[in-house]
């Protein structure tokens, strides 16, 4: 067993640890707003998450190519593997950060910040224009189409059920959740579990150990596995300020705020092929459906708080990434 095929090794049980620590950094977002408005208990809704995560993971492998093909050149040989290694360094330390503070931040972007932050760091080629059309352009748009869509979503189950009974209402719509809640995990497992699998790929490319990027099926599953254990290990931290700091919502807006995010990831996932953050998208069709209400009913400083830290995951991924790559090559060069 030579030392390529150890280092190989290495990096797709990192990749995974990743995919594990994303499955519980991003748990909340198919879960929170159920959570918080007693659709589902706290460990039911895990568990549901877990499975449509799974379920998701294995539908598709078009995001994986994406990210394994499209933010940089792909690295040759052993220096390449350290640059792979690098990356998903930078990406599980920012990820164990902000989950620690609490903060939803975006494992997507701190794993594609990783790999620009390792590539820079090896002078390797980063694909900026792939960066900025698959990562900055829906890092943006992204999260203003999920605001506008929740905000116009609820004010059409406003005007739809404004005869109803209310506490008739209510019940119907927690029922409603569990349904719009496991889209959402769906939605997750197709966006998130493919980023993983796009990595392990490059890995195997990169030891010469598959020929062209096709994602092997035992790497589909070992994703999609390791995101699930990861979402039900749970994320009480992000799903308290995902499910009432930024807004207490009634069951009405928990089922559109839901259907709102998982529609645009699904459409992200499968018509366009990009890499986007769950997390961005939903907390911005949280905040998009608390504005029917009135604006100030959004808790806009603890929205603030989470926008610095969408700003900061690309770069700070990318630093700490970069700094991984010097100690490993100064270990093992």
């Amino acid at each position: 067993m030579d030392a390529a095929f150890v280092a190989l090794v290495v990096i797709i049980l990192v990749a995974l640890a990743f995919d594990y620590t994303n499955g519980f950094h991003d748990a909340a977002n198919a879960i929170a707003v159920a959570v918080s408005t007693k659709a589902l208990t706290p460990r039911v809704a895990l568990a549901l998450a877990a499975v449509m995560n799974l379920v998701g993971a294995v539908l598709s492998t078009e995001v994986a190519k994406t990210v394994g093909e499209g933010i940089i050149g792909p690295p040759q040989g052993a220096d390449g593997l350290t640059v792979v290694f690098a990356a998903l360094i930078g990406a599980i330390v920012w990820n164990l950060i902000t989950w620690w503070f609490g903060l939803p931040s975006s494992s997507s972007h701190a794993l594609i910040g990783g790999l620009v932050g390792a590539a820079l760091a090896a002078a390797h080629t980063v694909q900026w224009m792939g960066v900025f059309e698959k990562v900055v352009v829906p890092m943006v748009v992204s999260p203003l189409v999920g605001f506008g869509l929740g905000y116009l979503f609820m004010l059409a189950i406003l005007w739809t059920f404004r005869s109803a009974h209310v506490s008739r209402a209510n019940r119907g719509f927690r029922y409603a959740q569990i349904v719009s809640s496991a889209t959402m995990a769906l939605g997750h497992g197709l966006q998130d579990a493919q980023k993983t699998m796009g990595v392990i790929t490059l890995a195997l490319f990169t030891a010469g150990e598959i020929d062209d990027f096709t994602v092997p099926l035992w790497v589909v599953l070992a994703a999609a596995l390791a995101i699930s254990a990861g979402t039900y290990a749970g994320g009480f931290r992000i799903m308290r300020t995902m499910g009432r700091r930024i807004i207490q919502l009634t069951p009405a807006g928990g089922f559109a705020a839901q259907t709102v995010a998982s529609s645009v990831m699904v459409t992200t996932a499968t018509v366009f092929a990009v890499p986007v953050s769950t997390t961005h998208i939903t907390t911005t069709s949280i905040m998009g459906v608390g504005s029917t209400r009135r604006l100030s009913a959004v808790r806009w400083g603890v929205a603030g708080n989470i926008v610095v830290a969408w700003i900061v995951t690309l770069p700070a991924a990318g630093a700490v990434a970069a700094v991984a790559y010097f100690l490993t090559d100064l270990v093992v060069g």
